[in-house]
């Protein structure tokens, strides 16, 4: 998937169906003069739904297409014949997808199972036909209900990716590179900072032909949570990862503080992410031998698993799907 095919974020407008009108209709038949009111009732305006779909990986679909609208219900008649119910139009998202509120940013709904339905707009109630209206003392009302109007309004579409796995770093670090080798995306891959300017996926074949789904998160920075770099527009995206791989290369100046900015600029966007499992990867690793990498380790948190490894070179990557796979099914 190219960058510019990856869309995380759409504004929508959804326009529900009106309900049909009830019918007036008083019954006539041949020796039957005075049959009283049969008139129908109208049929349901038709819903917008949002619907889950697990093929779906990003909002591009709805990229051009930013106004929907069902049909309006049919009008009652006759023998009391109801009218046709509007026809429901249906909209696919990726699993992950949350609606918000575009003025309030509060979550309206949240799509995580595949098949999912959620009415966005629902559509207006038919009215009810003038038999409804008979009584003892009105046996031949001629009047009927109109049918309720439809609703319509903006809605804030917005996508937080599911993976197993989220990759975090400072740009540069490598994310990129390690995604390209252990899976068969093909992420940009450039010597220069915030090359990855959309999150990338891929997914890792393991043992006995298991997989799992690795993240690529664009660069975080210090004071990402307030916007800065990229923002927290990518934060987001880390949200739904069983697991954060933190990646730091090998000639950092201080693998200890660059963790510790990280893990503030997750705690600050969102203290729950500290409660998911991580572990510390130390990338570019070819250019270490044994005794730069002891000293290394002095330098690494002890609280956190740590490994070695390089994606060029293809040193530690077995392992490291191992040691993934391991925290994945623990």
């Amino acid at each position: 998937m190219t960058e510019g095919n990856f869309v995380d974020y759409i504004k929508i407008h959804a326009a529900s169906g009106k309900g049909g009108k009830g019918s007036v209709h008083l019954h006539r038949e041949k020796y039957i003069a005075k049959g009283g009111p049969d008139g129908g009732d109208g049929g349901r305006g038709g819903h917008v739904i949002l619907r889950a779909d697990k093929n779906l990986w990003t909002l591009f679909h709805m990229k051009f297409k930013k106004h929907f609208k069902a049909e309006h219900g049919g009008d009652g008649s006759s023998g009391r014949s109801t009218g046709k119910d509007g026809k429901d139009v249906y909209i696919d998202v990726p699993l992950g997808t949350i609606v918000r509120d575009p003025e309030t940013e509060e979550i309206i709904h949240e799509i995580t199972a595949d098949g999912e339905e959620i009415i966005l707009q629902e559509g207006g109630k038919g009215g009810r036909g003038n038999w409804h209206f008979k009584s003892s003392t009105n046996q031949t009302p001629r009047y009927a209900q109109p049918g309720i109007d439809g609703k319509d309004g903006w809605f804030q579409i917005e996508l937080k990716i599911l993976a197993d796995v989220g990759l975090v770093g400072f740009p540069n670090a490598g994310k990129s590179t390690l995604l390209s080798v252990l899976t068969a995306a093909k992420p940009k891959i450039a010597d220069y900072a915030f090359t990855t300017l959309k999150p990338n996926l891929g997914i890792v074949k393991y043992r006995d032909y298991k997989t799992f789904v690795m993240a690529d998160i664009p660069g975080i920075i210090e004071g990402a949570h307030e916007g800065k770099g990229l923002g927290h527009r990518f934060l987001r995206h880390i949200e739904r990862n069983s697991t954060l791989l933190f990646l730091i290369p090998a000639d950092s100046d201080d693998i200890a503080k660059e963790y510790a900015v990280l893990l503030n600029e997750l705690k600050q966007h969102n203290p729950e992410l500290l409660d998911k499992e991580r572990l510390l990867v130390v990338s570019k690793s070819d250019m270490l031998d044994e005794e730069l990498k002891t000293e290394l380790e002095k330098e690494i948190p002890k609280e956190i698993p740590h490994m070695f490894i390089s994606s060029v070179a293809q040193m530690g990557l077995v392992e490291l799907k191992d040691k993934l796979w391991q925290m994945l099914n623990d």
